[in-house]
């Protein structure tokens, strides 16, 4: 098994968020972990599956144009407009498929923060739950929970991410602040994150060509994920 780092692609919020679900949903054969960084073509919000879009909408800033779209994955409201967006999916031939949320969530954190201090950033694990948290998922950068990567110092967030699990793989959605960093090489970034990534899962990082996934299938699924139907699913 390889881990294949994919070009990156700018998509709008509907479309990023079908082509993470297809490639979960398309993997062609259990040889490979998939990675991908990606932009966003206008200033966007997404939300877990499992969120009230009402609420969701009370949360976000008035008066301002966005992109908003219901995410196949868990989690809190996540801010794409300083962020750097990545997924990564494993077939469920890899143990990782197999381990629990929280340890895939905590390897993948470790290694993000060990490619952060290769370049000089103060990240670490958060290694504690807090006690009176409020119950549920909220908005992303405003609390960090357990095992997300945080600011060494100051306990500020950093990163964090969302999975989704079924009988193909893992899919796993992180986002990483970069106000809350000192970073302007987010090339090199990324490419030090695969590398630790790569080398957690047992593997060799290597670039990959895009996969040929079906154009009408993709079409499809991001109308769907722009439809009102799916973002107010709840």
């Amino acid at each position: 098994m390889e881990l294949h780092v994919l070009p990156t692609r700018t998509g709008a919020a509907a479309e990023n968020m079908a082509v993470d679900f297809l490639l979960l949903q398309r993997q062609p054969a259990p040889t490979a972990i998939r990675f991908r960084n990606y932009e966003w073509r206008n200033p966007a919000f997404t939300f877990g599956f499992g969120q009230k879009a009402a609420w969701v909408r009370e949360q976000l800033p008035p008066g301002e144009r966005f992109d908003i779209c219901r995410r196949p994955t868990g989690g809190g409201i996540v801010d794409h407009r300083q962020d750097w967006t990545y997924t990564l999916v494993i077939p469920r031939e890899h143990e990782l498929w197999e381990a629990r949320a929280t340890e895939s969530y905590r390897i993948v954190h470790e290694c993000l923060a060990q490619a952060l201090r290769e370049l000089d950033q103060p990240a670490a694990l958060k290694k504690q739950s807090e006690e009176a948290a409020p119950a549920g998922p909220g908005v992303c950068f405003q609390r960090a929970e357990l095992y997300d990567v945080i600011h060494e110092r100051t306990g500020e967030k950093i990163a964090g991410a969302a999975q989704k699990r079924n009988k193909r793989g893992l899919l796993l959605q992180g986002s990483i602040w970069k106000p809350s960093v000192d970073l302007h090489d987010w090339d090199r970034f990324g490419a030090l994150f695969a590398v630790a990534l790569a080398q957690a899962a047992g593997v060799n990082a290597l670039p990959a060509p895009w996969p040929d996934l079906d154009e009408d299938e993709l079409s499809g699924l991001t109308e769907q994920y722009s439809s009102p139907e799916w973002i107010d699913y709840r």
